[in-house]
């Protein structure tokens, strides 16, 4: 069931993994709007809105490093892996909330 919800919720990576990923260079992107990631964000992470992900997805792909998606909850960092993995994009974590990173 705890496995379900973080499907749905994000998360679902291990996030020692994704601690691993950050420490070896991957970018954090966090795709809250820019007014919730003023308000408090992963230290380094870049702000990429989720509506703005395809008018930004060749910064994205120059990036040419693993990337860990997160946002509020995990609903929009699981969509915009969704959405990056549908644009050949494949080195992705979904951490859900920034908080978990």
């Amino acid at each position: 069931m705890m496995n379900l919800l973080k499907s749905v919720f994000g998360g679902g990576s291990d996030n020692t993994k994704i601690g691993e990923v950050i420490a070896q260079g991957g970018v954090i992107i966090d795709v809250r709007s820019a007014g919730e990631f003023a308000g408090g964000h992963a230290k380094g992470a870049v702000n990429i809105p989720l509506d703005q992900l395809e008018a930004k997805l060749g910064k994205i792909k120059a990036y040419q490093k693993p990337i860990v998606l997160c946002c509020a909850s995990g609903m929009r960092s699981a969509r915009a892996k969704g959405f990056l993995t549908s644009q050949g994009i494949t080195d992705l974590y979904d951490a859900g909330s920034w908080r978990n990173i």
